[in-house]
């Protein structure tokens, strides 16, 4: 299979004489050597109302991973919102709204944590509490960090307390919260999460896949990663915006399951903020989508999305991409990447590889460290 290609179009070209703005700022395709497919895909989209995505942009993948769990208590939900807003308070080292934001936090933690705990299962809450103690020191330890204005400290103490917050929310999890469609049983599944550690020739890079907002795509990645696909792997494109891999060297196009000795072919899968299970076999432009939020968008540095030809959205397999940023592409309020491709999670350790890997680096090995007991076996004879 040869690489991810990348088309960039000059701005004017860039709109359309619709009402709509640009269907295409770029075009990330899968060029495949040999014979096309046709994964019949010509059936009209189905009618859906569209509604702007409120609010800026997230830009931190840790913050978009706690945000996609599949939860609904509104105690940790605004503790995390609290100490999520320091980090634009900061920018600006806007310190009493700093302040502010700690005092929400831990109002809720000190005063109603049996709203917090109230969806924390029975055999759980002990751990819980004990999580929402330390968190309170921390508290103290951000606040001292406020009052120094210490930028660095503020930074480190916000994210300690954040990482717990996480722990929290993963407790609440309650199962799977939707059925995947029963055509795609023949794949696997990730019916969780999974936290992958990447080794580079540069660096190492550890990533968090979301099986709960992209369990085919994410099933697809982990089962590859366990058979030790991407080791030794080549990285096959690198442009300002993105690192792309996944491309096996041979003939093959994608890989092709020794199980059946057929090519697997991954179906698009986006879930939209607000629905209850994602969208399959087409792209939210052609489901008349296009204001509505991913809820694992681009808009975060780091970014793991499915490469796929650039006219079948059914047409991806194993090739990958880390998606880096770029001001035109994911500006404020509009965001063109999303849902053309599909992402399925996030770099959150080892961001800084990304800017030194370049074409012809490797990918020395890709281990599943957490979450492997989440990935479903698919049905052969499905």
């Amino acid at each position: 299979m040869r690489p991810l290609k990348i088309l960039k179009l000059d701005w004017c070209q860039r709109l359309l004489k619709t009402s709509f703005v640009a269907l295409l700022l770029v075009t990330l395709s899968v060029s495949l050597s040999g014979a096309w497919w046709n994964f019949g895909n010509d059936q009209q989209p189905p009618a859906r109302e569209s509604r702007l995505a409120q609010g800026n942009a997230i830009t931190d993948g840790k913050a978009l991973l706690r945000y996609a769990l599949p939860i609904e208590n509104q105690a940790v939900r605004n503790v995390q919102a609290s100490l999520e807003d320091i980090a634009t308070q900061l920018r600006g080292k806007r310190w009493s709204p700093i302040n502010r934001d700690i005092t929400k936090a831990d109002v809720i933690l000190s005063n109603r944590p049996e709203k917090v705990l109230a969806d924390i299962p029975e055999e759980q809450k002990p751990q819980a509490e004990a999580i929402i103690t330390t968190m309170k020191d921390d508290i103290v330890s951000l606040r001292e960090a406020v009052e120094a204005k210490d930028k660095e400290a503020v930074w480190i103490e916000r994210g300690k307390i954040l990482d717990k917050v996480g722990e929290l929310e993963r407790m609440m999890v309650k199962g799977f919260p939707f059925e995947v469609p029963s055509e795609y049983s023949n794949l696997p599944q990730l019916k969780g999460r999974a936290t992958i550690e990447i080794a580079t020739n540069k660096g190492d890079m550890t990533l968090v896949v979301d099986g709960y907002s992209a369990p085919v795509t994410a099933g697809n990645f982990v089962d590859l990663v366990q058979r030790g696909f991407y080791d030794e792997l080549a990285i096959t494109r690198t442009e300002d915006f993105y690192v792309q891999t996944g491309d096996p060297p041979g003939p093959e196009e994608g890989f092709i399951d020794p199980k059946t000795g057929e090519y697997r072919a991954i179906p698009f899968e986006v879930l939209v903020r607000g629905d209850e299970e994602p969208i399959y076999g087409m792209t939210l432009e052609q489901a008349g989508i296009y204001l509505d939020e991913p809820v694992l968008p681009f808009s975060a540095y780091g970014a793991v999305a499915m490469a796929r030809p650039g006219d079948d959205p059914n047409g991806g397999s194993s090739q990958f991409f880390f998606f880096k940023f770029d001001s035109e592409l994911t500006p404020p309020g509009f965001n063109v990447m999303d849902g053309r491709y599909a992402v399925f999670g996030y770099v959150v350790e080892g961001k800084d590889v990304l800017d030194k890997l370049e074409l012809g680096d490797i990918i020395e090995s890709a281990t599943v460290v957490q979450g492997a007991d989440n990935l479903v076996e698919p049905d052969v004879a499905a």
